[in-house]
């Protein structure tokens, strides 16, 4: 069948799987709990994972590896700025995209006028960028406002609030790719870069705009967490690094680039929420968490890389 040609499917048809093995070791009890927690965790590494997917589409090298210090230092100074006061949300939330904005643009400028690999431009920024958080934060924990937390941990109609976030965002880089004319520019940078310069695309437009979009998918992604969580951690952001590649391959983008998958990222995104669930029913500990975890994400990539190469 034609669906089953999708690359998005398998990551969501891995997610179910996950979701009923779990339920089958809980006795079939907490399933709604259990969806509810995949769906407000979950939003979180799609909404990272957005980011990442469209940087990853400029082509092979392109990743962003700043994003759990961006996420960190967004929301750092988001909270700093709002001191927990009421009616401050709308200012913390533009502070933090303002933050993820400068993020993008420096990462970019140590790319473009360094001429450095994106990895290492990126992780060169991180320290920096996790520097500043530390400084900030000075081992502080402010609490966000209390509306801007009873949105966070809110839900609407069933749904957590985040991931209502999280579906408009993938919706919205559904349509730009789909649609609008910036998104063929993406797809046609990360398919052949000097095929599209020579076609007229605006190549360095494009990709300065895609790394400015991931730093401000991280930054919103590190504000809304801070909040559901009550107050910023140091290291807030450090699973979702791998995280977020994870999610991008394993939900059919092609880490080649010139692809991308949205559907696939919000699946790949519950997936690996349910599998740490999974780990955590069996009672693992944090180490053989984060061991068992990271080789299942390694396991996944490489067989999903494989399977590009062949065809």
């Amino acid at each position: 069948m034609i669906i089953f040609a999708k690359p998005w499917l398998w990551s969501w048809l891995a997610a179910a799987a996950a979701f009923v093995l779990i339920l089958g070791l809980t006795g079939g009890r907490g399933a709604g709990e259990l969806a509810y927690a995949a769906l407000s965790f979950g939003a979180f590494a799609a909404i990272v994972g957005l980011g990442q997917m469209l940087v990853i589409t400029l082509g092979p090298g392109n990743v962003d590896l700043s994003i759990p210090a961006t996420m960190t230092l967004a929301a750092t100074l988001a909270l700093k700025a709002m001191g927990g006061e009421p009616g401050m949300a709308f200012a913390g939330l533009a502070i933090a995209l303002g933050v993820g904005a400068a993020a993008g643009i420096a990462n970019y400028a140590l790319i473009f006028l360094l001429r450095l690999p994106p990895i290492i431009a990126t992780l060169a920024a991180s320290l920096v960028y996790q520097s500043f958080a530390i400084w900030s934060n000075r081992g502080l924990r402010i609490k966000p406002p209390e509306g801007l937390a009873d949105f966070a941990t809110g839900r609407f109609l069933g749904v957590p609030n985040v991931a209502w976030v999280g579906l408009a965002l993938a919706v919205a880089v559904w349509v730009l790719l789909e649609r609008a004319v910036a998104g063929r520019w993406l797809l046609a940078t990360g398919q052949n870069l000097r095929a599209a310069r020579l076609a007229g695309v605006p190549v360095e437009l494009v990709r300065v705009c895609t790394y400015v979009a991931v730093a401000m998918f991280a930054a919103l992604a590190g504000y809304l967490l801070a909040s559901f969580s009550g107050g910023a951690a140091l290291n807030m952001g450090a699973e979702y690094l791998l995280m977020s590649i994870a999610v991008v391959v394993i939900g059919g983008s092609s880490i080649a680039g010139g692809n991308s998958n949205v559907p696939g990222v919000w699946g790949a995104a519950l997936f690996m929420f349910l599998v740490v669930s999974m780990l955590n029913s069996y009672g693992a500990g944090a180490g053989a968490r984060n061991v068992l975890t990271g080789a299942i994400i390694i396991a996944i990539v490489i067989a999903a890389s494989t399977r590009r190469l062949r065809t």
